[in-house]
């Protein structure tokens, strides 16, 4: 009879587990205590991209769509839900947000959006960055879609993230050019 493999982990070999902060000790989902966290300067910085049709792009660009200004709709919109990310992301906290900056470029083949959140707070602004260029990126399709049912929002991702415990996190270059902030 052959002897079965154990299927133990051997502390001292594996690297551990990490952990799912949002966890509780039963396994339920739960909001993170943030309560005995230091109040830190935090950046983050997120992009997105919708792919679409020559035809939409030549509407965008001429301003000629039914619905108004795309690009300044879409600005407005990813302003106002990362200002509401904790109502749209359960266990998300509430931020009292320094800033957010939101910007909507028309390219050859795509609309690009990136977005700035800052803030002095307990836990990180990766969401409300995050949040910004989707709902940005769904308004180009809520106002575009008479035109263009083909859109597909592309590379929603976070690009830079400073503050906090997990220190500063930039992500690889991609074919996505990035917007360089003023001041920078």
């Amino acid at each position: 009879m052959a002897k079965k493999k154990s299927t133990k982990r051997n502390p001292k070999t594996q690297s551990p587990t990490p952990s799912l902060s949002h966890l509780d000790a039963h396994g339920r989902a739960s909001m993170v205590d943030v309560g005995a966290k230091p109040v830190t300067q935090r950046r983050a910085v997120a992009e997105a991209r919708v792919r679409i049709s020559p035809a939409l792009a030549e509407r965008i660009a001429h301003n000629t769509l039914t619905k108004g200004d795309l690009l300044a709709v879409a600005r407005l919109a990813g302003i106002q839900a990362a200002k509401r990310t904790d109502e749209l992301i359960p266990l998300c906290h509430s931020l009292p947000l320094d800033s957010i900056d939101v910007r909507a470029e028309l390219r050859t083949d795509h609309v690009y959006l990136w977005a700035e959140a800052k803030v002095n707070a307990r836990t990180g602004v990766e969401m409300e960055a995050l949040t910004a260029v989707s709902i940005a990126a769904l308004t180009v399709i809520d106002m575009g879609k008479s035109i263009d049912q083909t859109m597909v929002i592309e590379g929603v991702r976070l690009l830079e993230k400073v503050g906090g415990r997990s220190g500063h996190f930039r992500a690889p270059a991609t074919s996505i050019k990035q917007v360089k902030r003023v001041g920078a």
